[in-house]
Formats: structure tokens, C-alpha cells, sequence
């Protein structure tokens, strides 16, 4: 019986598991094996990852009027991010995956995202700008996962794909900090959401175009 691990980044070692340069680096291992002494699940790590990216996005959408809170928003994002790979890491190569991890490997990932990414949207003034690249993000989810249920390999290519846009949303936290120590403007943020929204449209053509191109043989452009 096949074990899906409980993982942010992956189903399954091998095809299905998001390429990350930094499992590679010594900080991830060292932090590996130690959460690996400890009794926690790659399961708990996912759902810490919700709780991270809830306080980044709450930091977000006060940071207009306290610009400090830009950075407290940043080091959500990134502790959500850390959580991502953690998971993947304890559940693959600590051996802890379990029967329900592929639920725990997308479940927290949309619910994180959502509330980034629809705080972003009205931390930029533009509530619906927040929604719409909500949705995007997890369409782009969406097509990657349809890709897997058809026998292919899933496809996290981007151009908006999740490191891209947390990576987009990390930029756009540390420059609207130096933007509200300037003005009250909120161009920084305002820019980030439509470069989201569109990267994120993008992300979802690009791998539907790929999935027709492995069905029909085509080239893959």
C-alpha cells in the first residue's frame, strides 16, 4: 500500500515533488533532524503553515497605518514558506508520511495562500483585486493537480507558480515599508496584486498548454 507523505510541496518523492534548491542547503537538514527528535507530524507543520501565513496576512492588512507591521508581514510569509518545506522534508526523507498526507499536501496550501494574497488585495485598496488573484492561485493549483489525475507528471512551472508569488509578495512587504515611511501611497502593493493576478493567469495557460501538448504529442511551448 502506497503512503502519500504529508507535504506542502509534494505527493509523492520524485516527479510529483515541487523542485526546491534549498532542501539541499545545511539549514533544512539540520532543522530536519531536528523536528525529527521531536513528536511532530509533517501533518501539524502544514496546519502551522496556515497559522503563519494568517498572522502575515492580518500583519498586511494593519501595516498601512503602523508601517512596521510590513516586516512582521514579511516574516510571516516566510515562516509560511519554511513550513512548506519542513513538511515535505519530515514527511519524505524522515520517513513520517501518512495515508491522508496528500489532503495536508494542498488543503493548507490554498487556505494560505487565500488569506495572503485576498489581504494583499486590501492592503493595496483593492479588495477585489485581492479575490480575483486569490482564485487565479488556486486555479493554477487546480490545473496542476487535473494534470496528475490524467497520468502525467504534475507541472509546477510558472511564471506565477506559489515560491514566485510568495517570493513577489516578500518584495512587495519590504518596499511598501520604505513606500509608507515615504507617503501614503500604496502603489508597491497595488502594483504586486495585478502582477499577481496576471502571473497567476499566465501560470494556469502555460500549464494547460502543456498538458495538451503531452496528450497530443505536440511540442510544448
Amino acid at each position: 500500500m502506497s503512503v502519500a507523505p504529508d507535504s506542502g510541496d509534494a505527493e509523492t518523492p520524485g516527479a510529483d515533488r515541487r523542485p526546491i534548491k534549498a532542501r539541499d542547503s545545511g539549514f533544512a537538514r539540520r532543522l530536519t533532524a531536528l523536528l525529527l527528535k521531536t513528536s511532530i507530524t509533517p501533518n501539524q507543520i502544514s496546519l502551522l503553515s496556515i497559522a503563519f501565513a494568517a498572522a502575515g496576512a492580518a500583519a498586511l492588512y494593519w501595516a498601512q497605518h503602523r508601517p512596521l507591521l510590513f516586516l512582521a508581514a514579511l516574516a510571516g510569509i516566510q515562516l509560511r514558506l519554511l513550513c512548506n518545506l519542513l513538511d515535505g522534508m519530515v514527511a519524505v526523507e524522515g520517513g513520517r508520511g501518512s495515508p491522508v498526507g496528500a489532503l495536508y499536501n494542498e488543503f493548507p496550501d490554498r487556505v494560505a495562500d487565500t488569506v495572503l494574497i485576498v489581504a494583499l488585495g486590501y492592503a493595496a485598496g483593492a479588495g477585489w483585486l485581492g479575490w480575483a488573484g486569490a482564485l487565479a492561485a488556486a486555479l493554477t493549483a487546480y490545473v496542476r493537480v487535473f494534470g496528475g489525475s490524467l497520468g502525467q507528471a504534475q507541472d509546477f512551472r510558472g511564471p506565477m507558480a506559489k515560491q514566485h508569488r510568495m517570493a513577489l509578495m516578500s518584495v512587495a512587504s519590504l518596499l511598501a515599508f520604505g513606500e509608507a515611511l515615504l507617503t501614503a501611497d500604496r502603489f508597491v502593493l497595488y502594483l504586486a496584486a495585478w502582477i499577481l493576478l496576471i502571473g497567476a493567469l499566465l501560470t494556469c495557460a502555460t500549464r494547460t498548454s502543456a498538458i495538451v501538448a503531452r496528450i497530443t504529442g505536440a511540442p510544448t511551448r
